[in-house]
C-alpha cells in the first residue's frame, strides 16, 4: 500500500499542478466539499453560486454551522472578478467557495482571475470545486494559489465513482489546525499526516486505488495532463462548431456565453417545443448516452459530457446521431 500510494502521489502532483501532497478519500467529492468547509472556514464564508453545485457548496457550509453569504448570478452565467471584489468589500468573510466548472449549466468560471481577487484580501481561503474541470481543463493549484481544490474520480479522470481527490495549500493546513470541530472522518489534518507517510486514513478502496494508478499512467502515456487538456479543448471546439454550423439551423444554442463554456460538458438549449429528456432517451435507444438538463432545465436543455477518455471522432459520431434526432 505504501508503494502504491507513493507512486500515485507523484503522478497526482502533476495532475493538480502542485508541489504539495494531494490527498485521497474513499468517498464522493461531496464529502471533500464538507472537508473544505470544516477545515477551511472559521466563521463566515462567501459562496459563489451560478448553478446547482454552487448551491450545494453553500448548503453544506450552512449544514456545518457556518454563516453563509451568497453571491448569485442566473444559471448559465458566471461570477466575474469585479462582482467578487465588490462582494468581498461589502462582506467580512474568511473563505470563499466556488465551482470552477458548473456541471448543471456547463459554465466555466474565470478561476485564475477570481483567485487574484481573493488574494487581495488577507487571510481569506479559496475553496474550489473542480469536479468537472480538473484533468479536463487547466487548474493550476500552486500558480493560482488555490487553497483547496477537490475533484471526483468519475468525471474527467474517467474512473468508477468512489474516490475523492484534493490538493491543499500550507496555509489551508495551518488554518485547519486552529479549528477544533473538523470532525473525525473528514479531518484535513489527519489526511495530511497520513499522506506524509503514504498511508490511508481509513479502510482504503484498494481496487479503486489500483485503477487510479493505471489511469494516471495512461495520462502520462497520452503526453501528460497538458495533452489531456488539449483533447478536451478540441472536443469543446468541435461541439461549438457543430452548434454554430448545424445545430443553430435546428434551433439549438449554447446555454453559457462563449469563453465561459466548460471544456468537459456542453449544456445546449433545445428548440422550443422539444423535450431534452425525449432527445436523451432516443439517443439512448441508438446506443449513445448524454444527459438531459439539470433541475429546472431538465426539459429545455441537454448536456454532452465530452470528458474523460472520449475522443473528437467519437464526439463527431454522436453529433451525427443528435442532428438526425433533432431534425
Amino acid at each position: 500500500m505504501t508503494d502504491l500510494l507513493a507512486g500515485i502521489e507523484d503522478r497526482l502532483r502533476g495532475l493538480f499542478r502542485t508541489k504539495g501532497r494531494p490527498i485521497i478519500g474513499t468517498c464522493s467529492a461531496t464529502a471533500f466539499m464538507e472537508m473544505a468547509i470544516r477545515s477551511g472556514v472559521r466563521h463566515r464564508v462567501l459562496s459563489l453560486v451560478s448553478g446547482a453545485f454552487g448551491k450545494r457548496f453553500a448548503a453544506i457550509a450552512q449544514a456545518c454551522g457556518r454563516d453563509v453569504v451568497t453571491l448569485e448570478v442566473a444559471p448559465g452565467q458566471t461570477i466575474e472578478p469585479h462582482m467578487l471584489r465588490d462582494a468581498l468589500t461589502r462582506s467580512e468573510v474568511d473563505a470563499v467557495t466556488l465551482v470552477h466548472s458548473e456541471t448543471s449549466t456547463g459554465a466555466l468560471a474565470p478561476l485564475e482571475q477570481l483567485a487574484e481577487v481573493v488574494h487581495e484580501y488577507d487571510d481569506v481561503m479559496l475553496l474550489v470545486d473542480a469536479v468537472t474541470s480538473l484533468a479536463g481543463s487547466p487548474v493550476e493549484t500552486d500558480e493560482w494559489k488555490l487553497d483547496f481544490v477537490l475533484t471526483g474520480a468519475q468525471k474527467a479522470l474517467a474512473l468508477p465513482p468512489g474516490l475523492a481527490l484534493a490538493a491543499h495549500s500550507e496555509r489551508m493546513l495551518e488554518r485547519a489546525t486552529t479549528l477544533p470541530e473538523r470532525g473525525g472522518y473528514l479531518d484535513l489534518v489527519a489526511y495530511a499526516d497520513a499522506a506524509e507517510n503514504h498511508q490511508p486514513t481509513n479502510t482504503p478502496a484498494i481496487s479503486f486505488l489500483y485503477a487510479l494508478d493505471v489511469q494516471l499512467r495512461r495520462i502520462e502515456a497520452e503526453g501528460g495532463v497538458e495533452a489531456r487538456w488539449q483533447r478536451h479543448r478540441e472536443m469543446l471546439q468541435a461541439t461549438e462548431k457543430w452548434v454554430d454550423d448545424r445545430g443553430s439551423a435546428l434551433g439549438l444554442s449554447y446555454f453559457p456565453a462563449k469563453d465561459r463554456r466548460s471544456w468537459t460538458v456542453s449544456c445546449i438549449r433545445v428548440p422550443g417545443g422539444r423535450n431534452g429528456r425525449e432527445i436523451q432517451h432516443t439517443l439512448s435507444d441508438r446506443g449513445w448516452m448524454i444527459a438531459s438538463g439539470y433541475g429546472e432545465f431538465k426539459k429545455s436543455t441537454i448536456r454532452i459530457g465530452h470528458m474523460g477518455d472520449h475522443t473528437v471522432d467519437e464526439l463527431l459520431d454522436l453529433l451525427v446521431q443528435l442532428e438526425e434526432i433533432v431534425a
